[in-house]
């Protein structure tokens, strides 16, 4: 066993997660327009909580960060009207984050830029590459013992019908570019 490889191999991870993660949130928030990544990424936890579980602090567990920095995203967000902030059932200390019809709106809007986003983002993965780097991002993420409360599961947000159509649309044109590269 070489130490200082083993080292020097953990300190260039290391310094590529952390540049990766800036350059993925500089481009992501050019890319979006309208929402930031961060922002983004706070309405898309919320959609993946139970309407009731919707707390600063589930949010904040979701996208492994504080309650704090997620309490300044909600604020920023509420100001835009994308979001309210209602007292929790559950809890009398807590409180629960709805998304506004004029969130949904803005969801939508960002969601095929999101897409795309990703397609550009992964377009030189492969799919078993894609299931390997998600498995290695998992077990890195446990470095201190705690599992991810991913986004496995179906988002609970319920959208207008008439989206459908636009969601198919989307999602053809998400097929064809994600072949294209593959086979490219």
């Amino acid at each position: 066993m070489d130490i200082y490889r083993e080292l020097f191999l953990m300190q260039q991870t290391y310094a590529t997660l952390f540049s990766l993660a800036n350059k993925i949130q500089v481009k992501g928030d050019k890319s979006l327009e309208i929402l930031t990544s961060r922002q983004h990424m706070a309405m898309v936890a919320i959609a993946h909580l139970p309407e009731d579980d919707t707390t600063l602090n589930n949010i904040a567990r979701k996208l492994g960060t504080t309650k704090q920095s997620v309490k300044q995203l909600i604020t920023i967000m509420e100001n835009k009207g994308f979001v309210n902030v209602v007292p929790s059932k559950k809890d009398k200390r807590a409180v629960n984050v709805k998304i506004t019809k004029v969130g949904k709106m803005v969801l939508l809007n960002v969601a095929e830029k999101g897409i795309f986003f990703l397609e550009e983002l992964f377009k030189n993965l492969s799919t078993e590459e894609l299931e390997t780097m998600w498995d290695l991002l998992k077990k890195l993420y446990r470095f201190d013992g705690e599992e991810q409360d991913g986004f496995e599961e179906e988002g609970t947000l319920k959208l207008d019908e008439d989206t459908n159509e636009l969601q198919w649309s989307i999602m053809k044109e998400f097929e064809r570019r994600r072949i294209q590269a593959i086979n490219g």
